[in-house]
């Protein structure tokens, strides 16, 4: 019996160590992931990539507002996602929170008209506002994707695989479409330094990202940025001395008021598998259920290399 718990012990020790070189418990080690699911991932930095892209590209097309209002196509693709894939089941008062949210949104875009802030390019409205739906989607179907992959997987999973195929796919891109921009670039400290500042805050909205969707939901990730334009609104009243107007803080105010409706009231989905606090499986769980089977006196199957049952093991 002593040797036996040892022996258990002992094998439970080794897997621990086995699993050092892995993106957390449970999980599969870099390679096994590029082996088997590589093209996943592919395919997931390519819908990340180009949904950055194509909003960007935007906005030589289209008007500031039409971009604020089309952006908010995220919403409906990710809650008609969410209820099909990851079988979310909203009620009532969540939908009723994304029609506040978007209520929000749009005094805000009337505050930007009546303040005369409509701005961008108009030379091709169809295009841009083309760019700013196919975005959205992408969006969609990228943060549907992050969500299943930290509450089912592992957040350091996403982040690295993501990280991997967006930065080769980014760097095949830029090569081809934008290396004559690149090559007129007038470089000077002042740019240099915006470029970090940009890349510095994309980093750290990709790093914290999956950290709170999986606290929440993607969604309502979603629907918390949409009060991003207006923190970036009243950086602009003191940086480059925008009108204020009163709706924007109404508009404030309702987008936080549609948030914490939509979280008060949790999203019931189907059942998670067991994962620690890094959005791995537990095998810890497991482990305590194996203990306990071994300290009750219960018979428990013996398996060999291959994962054959040879035989029941009485304790």
């Amino acid at each position: 019996m002593t040797n036996m718990n040892q022996s258990v012990r002992s094998s439970q020790g080794n897997s621990d160590i086995s699993n050092g070189g892995k993106f957390s418990h449970g999980d599969e080690n870099i390679m096994q992931i590029l082996r088997t699911k590589w093209w996943k991932y592919l395919l997931l930095g390519l819908a990340d990539v180009e949904a950055n892209y194509a909003v960007v590209k935007a906005y030589q097309y289209t008007t500031l507002t039409s971009i604020q209002l089309l952006d908010c196509f995220i919403l409906p693709v990710l809650l008609i996602l969410s209820r099909v894939f990851l079988k979310t089941r909203y009620r009532i008062v969540h939908y009723v929170a994304v029609c506040v949210c978007l209520a929000g949104v749009g005094a805000m875009v009337g505050a930007d008209i009546v303040a005369g802030r409509d701005q961008g390019s108009s030379s091709n409205i169809l295009l841009g506002d083309g760019l700013v739906i196919i975005s959205a989607t992408l969006y969609a179907v990228s943060n549907l994707c992050q969500e299943y992959i930290v509450k089912n997987k592992s957040r350091l999973e996403f982040l690295g695989m993501v990280g991997l195929f967006g930065t080769l796919i980014s760097g095949i891109q830029l090569g081809i479409l934008e290396h004559t921009d690149v090559a007129n670039i007038q470089w000077t400290w002042q740019i240099a330094l915006l470029l970090c500042g940009f890349a510095i805050c994309m980093f750290t909205l990709y790093s914290c990202m999956p950290v709170v969707i999986n606290m929440t939901s993607a969604t309502a990730v979603n629907l918390s940025l949409l009060t991003a334009d207006l923190f970036s609104l009243f950086c602009g009243l003191f940086l480059f001395q925008y009108i204020f107007s009163g709706l924007y803080v109404v508009s404030l105010v309702v987008i936080m008021v549609g948030f914490i409706m939509f979280n008060a009231v949790p999203t019931p989905n189907q059942a998670p598998e067991a994962v620690t606090e890094e959005g791995g499986h537990d095998n810890e769980v497991e482990n305590q259920v194996e203990g306990e089977n071994v300290s009750s006196g219960k018979s428990i199957p013996a398996e060999n290399e291959h994962g054959f049952v040879l035989s029941s093991v009485k304790m």
